[in-house]
């Protein structure tokens, strides 16, 4: 079994859930809204914080966790940024591309959302690289 640390998973992990709050909060929220066609009110109903919160961290922790299983014990900053960025551009927003072109989704939904984990996984990179 990989050795991964799990001080650099945990602090990848509420690096990811913070920079969410801000990204799909003040800087990209109303944009994101208006282009999934939501209200708030729609936001709000049946929302559950605790199941939705939960398992988005959940959830978050284990792509951090495999990410360090990907990197190796102690990869270098420089290392684990550059495949960080490149997860999050490469792997995750161009399988959301492909997605959205089949969808008929936006371009813009797309850089809002694909660019959230290009951010969140180069900042997993900066927390392997850091602390791994």
């Amino acid at each position: 079994m990989p050795s991964v640390s799990l001080l650099a998973t945990l602090v990848a992990t509420v690096a990811g859930f913070v920079l969410g709050a801000v990204w799909y909060g003040p800087v990209f929220g109303k944009a994101w809204m208006a282009e999934n066609r939501f209200t708030e009110e729609q936001l709000k109903q049946n929302f559950n914080p605790a199941k939705t919160y939960g398992t988005t961290f959940v959830l978050a922790f284990l792509a951090a966790y495999v990410f360090g299983m990907f990197l190796g014990a102690n990869p270098g900053l420089g290392y684990a940024i550059g495949w960080g960025f490149l997860v999050g551009v490469c792997w995750i927003a161009a399988s959301f591309a492909t997605n959205y072109l089949f969808e008929g989704r936006s371009v813009r939904l797309w850089i809002i959302n694909g660019g959230y984990f290009v951010v969140q996984f180069t900042l997993f990179g900066v927390a392997f690289g850091l602390l791994g």
